[in-house]
């Protein structure tokens, strides 16, 4: 990728960072299935084992939990392994390692070992997949201490956080939006990255806040964007990190504008906008103006491709959100 301002979608926009991860250091290695000569499934990986061998960019075999046991070991060789995982619902083949293992051993060596892993995992629904293609999990790993979850919404956050990921200490849940591969935008190599951990404003408002993250960030600023033309005025929050949760700019957003709305791919119950929600409660209870309200996927297995469009949280259901918490 050339040092200069390009426009790519978000698919591309990783296999730069990953691209440059690896040139800037040879620890770097990538583990997954067909990730190598076919660039995996979502083609981010394309043309990485070509350019740095297939030591480097290895394909593995047909195994989540072997992939992440591996990954664990080369981390204590001193390795930096980025793990692909081909589906959302594939990852959880894998889940002892990742809680018993990847999230504990910095703990359980009192500081002495990190194991900077990088988990990626494509994640969401609107692609008409079948069984177990459109999953959101972020609950579990965001429940789980010692993994940092983030998630990017934008090619430039793509680029930006996959880079940060990699070079992290801690292991880092990577989870892309896989409705959102081809989404394009402006991609600045030169423009410093937020830290990993910090959520962003992306629209600035002063009459409710609308928090979300991943897919959902560009459909909550075209809900801004209708709502500017009837006269109110919505501020986006794209939380990026999912764990840890940047409270202060949710909060500060919260204590301006008196109103809370968040939504999720994922189903309600226990999601991570029951968390934001009980944050907000507890530091900006007295800014409310009404109550907080949650927009989400439902208490249900995924349902078949014809019927996804029902079950996500879209465009719809979360202007119908905003305007219920304004008639408060």
């Amino acid at each position: 990728m050339s040092k200069q301002l390009s426009t790519m979608p978000i698919a591309h926009a990783l296999n730069a960072g990953l691209r440059e991860a690896m040139e800037e250091n040879d620890k770097v290695m990538l583990i997954g299935e067909d990730i190598g000569q076919l660039g995996g499934v979502f083609r981010v990986t394309d043309g990485l084992q070509k350019s740095f061998g297939d030591l480097r960019v290895v394909d593995s075999p047909l195994g989540e939990a072997g992939i992440i046991g591996s990954a664990i070991g080369l981390a204590m060789a001193g390795y930096r392994p980025v793990c692909e995982i081909q589906f959302d619902g594939f990852v959880f083949p894998a889940m002892n390692q990742i809680i018993t293992q990847l999230a504990k051993y910095r703990h359980r060596s009192e500081g002495r070992v990190s194991l900077p892993v990088v988990i990626r995992i494509p994640v969401g629904g609107g692609i008409g997949a079948i069984e177990h293609h459109s999953e959101s999990p972020e609950a579990y790993f965001a429940h789980t201490a010692g993994l940092k979850v983030v998630s990017p919404s934008s090619p430039q956050e793509a680029y930006d956080m996959i880079r940060l990921a990699v070079r992290s200490q801690d292991p880092v849940v990577f989870l892309e939006p896989k409705r959102s591969y081809w989404l394009k935008g402006e991609v600045d190599p030169a423009r410093a990255p937020q830290p990993l951990e910090k959520a962003t404003v992306v629209r600035p408002g002063n009459d409710l806040t609308l928090v979300t993250y991943g897919a959902l960030v560009p459909v909550a600023q075209k809900v801004a964007d209708v709502c500017a033309e009837e006269g109110r005025s919505v501020e986006v929050v794209d939380l990026r990190s999912l764990s840890p949760i940047d409270d202060a700019t949710i909060i500060e957003s919260v204590e301006r504008t008196g109103r809370l709305v968040v939504a999720h791919e994922a189903s309600r119950t226990a999601g991570l906008g029951a968390e934001i929600a009980a944050r907000v409660q507890d530091a900006a209870f007295h800014s409310l103006e009404a109550p907080i309200i949650r927009v989400t996927g439902y208490d249900t297995p995924y349902p078949p491709s014809r019927l996804e469009e029902d079950w996500l949280p879209g465009f719809d259901r979360i202007l119908d959100a905003v305007d219920q918490s304004f008639n408060y």
